[in-house]
């Protein structure tokens, strides 16, 4: 069964809001009131996070290696998988079940992520219609977007895991239609591929952990620093709606200037200005600079996501061993952020310190990623030209 471009990118779409817009981040527009409720302290909300990228980085390690049957049967199993750890999220209160529960969530999430986008990324590519990947990526913030207006609309955050879960429910039900099983000899040529490592892989990699600690941090708290601020708790509701709908079109724009600077010199320039979001809300907390922040990082995250695994499918052979290895560094940052901000948060009252941590590991990342770039030749080719 063959389907078009456009619906394999649509099936991308799906299967990246499931797992990532929905399966990850709804727990930072539920988490304020599950604090709340569980009378959780920084630490532990900082950990319930770091345990879901925890599972993250192990399921980054486990998909590079090679698993009996097809990307797509992988793909489906962990889109289930993912909807029965949202679902069982609302059944319980202990904290050592949210810890198991989110980083199995975690793990499935990245096989989410490495299987979609080796199956989808690489079928767009040999249709010649790689431009199309903005769609696939596009899913990610679609699925944020989603998930934080229907947790709005919601006031118990039980109800609030169990809604979650049904979205990603239609969503992977869709997945199911839209991306069809790969041909026999599509299969034998990715089994036979065996992954290469280009010049200046290593430096890429750092700079995308760094991105992971740098962008994660804001993402997690941002929801409850607007509600632990009396002037601007009214945001609450909007601000991860804000977040979400902003990475929408993110990924079309960078990767469209990706297609003139070059993958490695537009990531620099996207660090910097997803640094200066990070910045802004640890050195003024208004309601201006909150907004701008959710614009900021809503709108370069995904876009750094984007170039971080277009850059890893440059060179030859099987591309999802780089693909995952470049998820695991990523990952990493994302261990230490939650936690780091947590405690910093217990210790201090205030997230300024992390927050400007995290700006500093972006600019870190930015400077390696320009410097990688300047010392590649030839110039990383565009976006829309990978395979």
């Amino acid at each position: 069964m063959t389907k078009s471009p456009i619906w394999l990118a649509l099936g991308g779409l799906l299967a990246m809001g499931a797992g990532m817009g929905v399966g990850r981040f709804v727990y930072t527009p539920i988490l304020p009131p599950m604090v709340e409720a569980l009378h959780l302290t920084k630490s532990q909300a900082g950990l319930i996070a770091s345990a879901n990228f925890i599972g993250y980085f192990a399921g980054a390690l486990l998909a590079a290696l090679r698993f009996p049957g097809s990307r797509r049967m992988w793909l489906l199993g962990a889109l289930a998988a993912n909807v029965v750890c949202l679902a069982a999220m609302g059944m319980t209160t202990s904290l050592a079940a949210f810890l198991v529960l989110r980083g199995i969530a975690g793990l499935v999430s990245a096989f989410i992520l490495i299987f979609a986008s080796a199956l989808v990324l690489d079928r767009l590519a040999a249709a010649g219609r790689s431009g199309l990947s903005a769609v696939h990526f596009a899913g990610v913030g679609a699925g944020t977007a989603a998930a934080a207006a229907l947790v709005a609309c919601l006031s118990d955050w039980r109800t609030m895991w169990e809604a979650s879960a049904a979205l990603a429910l239609v969503a992977g039900l869709a997945v199911l239609v839209l991306v069809p099983a790969e041909q026999a000899h599509a299969q034998a040529a990715t089994r036979a591929a065996r992954t290469t490592f280009p010049k200046g892989f290593a430096a890429l990699a750092v700079a995308y952990g760094l991105f992971g600690f740098g962008y994660i941090i804001t993402a997690t708290f941002i929801v409850a620093m607007v509600r632990g601020l009396k002037e601007i708790a009214g945001l609450e509701p909007y601000i991860f709606v804000i977040f979400g709908l902003s990475a929408v079109p993110s990924v079309a724009f960078w990767t469209w200037l990706a297609r003139r600077w070059g993958v490695l010199r537009t990531f620099a320039v996207t660090a910097i200005i997803e640094a200066a979001g990070v910045a802004l809300s640890a050195l003024w907390v208004t309601s201006a600079t909150v907004i701008a922040t959710s614009l900021l990082v809503g709108g370069t995250f995904m876009g750094l996501t984007a170039l971080g695994l277009i850059g890893a499918r440059q060179g030859d052979g099987d591309p999802r061993g780089r693909i995952a290895l470049m998820t695991a560094s990523f990952s990493f940052g994302q261990i230490l952020g939650p936690a780091f901000a947590g405690y910093v948060y217990d210790l201090t009252g205030s997230l300024a310190l992390p927050s400007l941590a995290a700006a500093a590991a972006l600019v870190v990342a930015a400077i390696l990623a320009a410097l990688t770039s300047s010392l590649s030749a030839p110039t990383p080719s565009a976006p829309s030209q990978q395979r």
